[in-house]
């Protein structure tokens, strides 16, 4: 009888053993396990074809390639796609709950985005293709939202008219119709519901409708103690039906106001496995995006960047983003110095970059965080326009080597379509920067269009013509006055609307834990360290996706 050993030799043709026969062998005396044998055999013969990053982009150097030009190789896992942590460090004082930033673009990002983003675990970077003064009023809607206490709520006063507060609503966006009354000296004098805050009593004032002092519920805020939210949470316990505590001194001047909604919505974050993102006061985070303004004469506006990111540090913004298409030049540089000079503790971000220099000059400015992209957005014509660009793989390997040593983060900034490229993304980034895929969502600035029985909402590049002329140019090194002439590097698109931001979240974080678990990453570190790579054919690329079937229901 031939036994075991005999026939594996013959087979080979030699006497010698491959390695994974020599484990099966150790298997059968009981010298090794098989998830031993699993998660090693073969590694020397799969290194041939599937490389590490620093193997394989340098045998690449000669091409640039993005998201669908390579694939990633799976390894042996022990951890299920639910037990992997997303949690990803930028700075310091910059710590997200997932990896993913939505784009500082005027239509995908105000503070509805921002506000979504951060309760899923993410950050909003709020555009700057707007008045100051309202981009700091969007910061203040995020910081001040849903965190316990709102310790400066909107008021109104007894002599305003409801058709006035209904105005304000709608002017503002607030999702809320229910408001405490002040006096002018802001001593509360009642509580305004939102059951009486309707266009039928428009003519009607507020001191008409309110609730009066007496029967409204407050807490005088020493009684709050060390843990507001307990003593809140034990309030609306002992109090059946009552949805609204009001917090007063002793003069009954309004310091605060606390929400039963917001009360249980702290205590479900408790049990969620990718909690909001907050600060250290419990706030949601928020990022906002500056450009290298300049004056009149063409030189930077030293003053008037400070002053405004000033006005964004006092409202709690958590990151400031320089952000231009092309970051490595002087004008960006030196806006980082200036605010780093200004607030060393303040978490910066500046981009955007293609190159291992860029990444080095921004980092010796200041930055904490670096930028990565330049022409791969859907809506982006840049690399069409003016012949520049790298595509995005290429780009953030290089960047992200010069990002390790400098001890920078970096950040994937366009091109992503899917989860998928999330993951691939993830393999060289800290973070990835998302514009189209959020731009359907209920929370992007902008309104729903109906045309031809399907709901779609505007999405423009800040590099396009309308975006530019509302106020991006800057962005993109063109001059501000419309009239003069504006090599646009966007577009004007539409993107079918595709329901709220936790939905579409939902999905990439399942996707992005999925392609964890093939590689047996337990957290984005050890997806940096184990990703392997492997370029993908016109046909691979065609065998990847749904083919030779009539689909009946979409994956998404």
């Amino acid at each position: 009888m031939v036994g075991p050993s005999c026939r594996s030799a013959r087979l080979c043709g030699s006497t010698a053993l491959p390695a994974e026969f020599n484990f099966l062998l150790a298997k059968d005396r009981g010298q090794a396990s098989f998830s031993d044998m699993a998660a090693t055999r073969n590694t020397g013969f799969d290194d041939s074809f599937y490389q590490q990053a620093d193997e394989f982009f340098p045998a690449n150097n000669k091409i640039g390639l993005t998201f669908d030009d390579l694939t990633l190789g799976t390894l042996y896992s022990e951890i299920l796609p639910r037990d992997t942590q997303l949690d990803t460090t930028l700075a310091e004082n910059l710590r997200l709950n997932i990896p993913v930033i939505s784009s500082d673009m005027d239509t995908v990002t105000e503070s509805r985005m921002a506000i979504a983003m951060a309760l899923n675990g993410g950050l909003g970077l709020i555009h700057y293709n707007m008045p100051e003064r309202q981009q700091l009023s969007e910061v203040s809607r995020v910081k001040f939202h849903v965190h316990g206490m709102i310790q400066e709520p909107i008021k109104v006063l007894p002599e305003q008219h409801i058709g006035d507060v209904l105005k304000i609503i709608e002017e503002r966006k607030f999702s809320f119709s229910t408001f405490p009354v002040v006096d002018e000296k802001g001593k509360l004098v009642g509580l305004l519901s939102g059951h009486v805050v309707k266009p039928r009593y428009a003519r009607r004032k507020v001191a008409e409708a309110l609730t009066p002092r007496a029967q409204v519920h407050t807490v005088n805020k020493k009684e709050l103690g060390k843990d507001p939210i307990a003593r809140a949470d034990k309030f609306f316990n002992e109090h059946l039906g009552i949805h609204k505590l009001l917090v007063v001194d002793d003069k009954d001047h309004l310091h605060g106001l606390i929400t039963l909604s917001d009360i249980e919505r702290l205590a479900a974050e408790r049990n969620a496995q990718f909690k909001p993102a907050r600060d250290a006061s419990f706030r949601l985070i928020c990022g906002a995006a500056v450009s290298a303004t300049r004056n009149a004469f063409g030189e930077l506006d030293r003053e008037r960047i400070l002053n405004h990111v000033g006005g964004l540090v006092e409202r709690g913004v958590d990151a400031i983003a320089v952000s231009t298409a092309h970051g490595h030049s002087k004008g960006v540089g030196n806006t980082v110095k200036v605010l780093r000079d200004a607030f060393p503790k303040l978490p910066l971000i500046a981009g955007n970059v293609t190159s291992a220099a860029g990444v080095e000059y921004l980092a010796d400015c200041g930055a904490n965080a670096v930028k990565v992209g330049q022409g791969p957005g859907s809506i982006c014509t840049t690399r069409i326009v003016a012949g520049v660009g790298i595509p995005q793989m290429t780009g953030l390997y290089v960047c992200s080597r010069a990002a390790a040593k400098k001890k920078v983060a970096i950040l994937a900034d366009g091109g992503v379509a899917k989860s998928g490229d999330i993951v691939k993304a993830l393999t060289l980034a800290q973070a990835v920067i998302c514009g189209g895929i959020f731009a359907g969502c209920n929370e992007a600035p902008g309104e729903i269009l109906e045309i031809g029985g399907k709901l779609y909402k505007q999405y423009r590049g800040m590099g396009s013509f309308a975006a530019m002329k509302a106020g991006s140019a800057a962005r993109y090194g063109q001059p501000t006055n419309p009239t003069q002439k504006v090599a646009a590097e966007g577009i004007e698109a539409l993107k079918e609307a595709c329901g709220s931001v936790d939905r579409v979240l939902a999905q990439l974080i399942g996707g992005i834990q999925s392609g964890m678990g093939y590689l047996g990453a337990a957290n984005l570190t050890q997806l940096r360290d184990k990703a392997r790579y492997i370029r993908v054919s016109p046909a691979g690329l065609r065998e990847a996706a749904p083919h030779d079937v009539v689909e009946l229901k979409t994956g998404n």
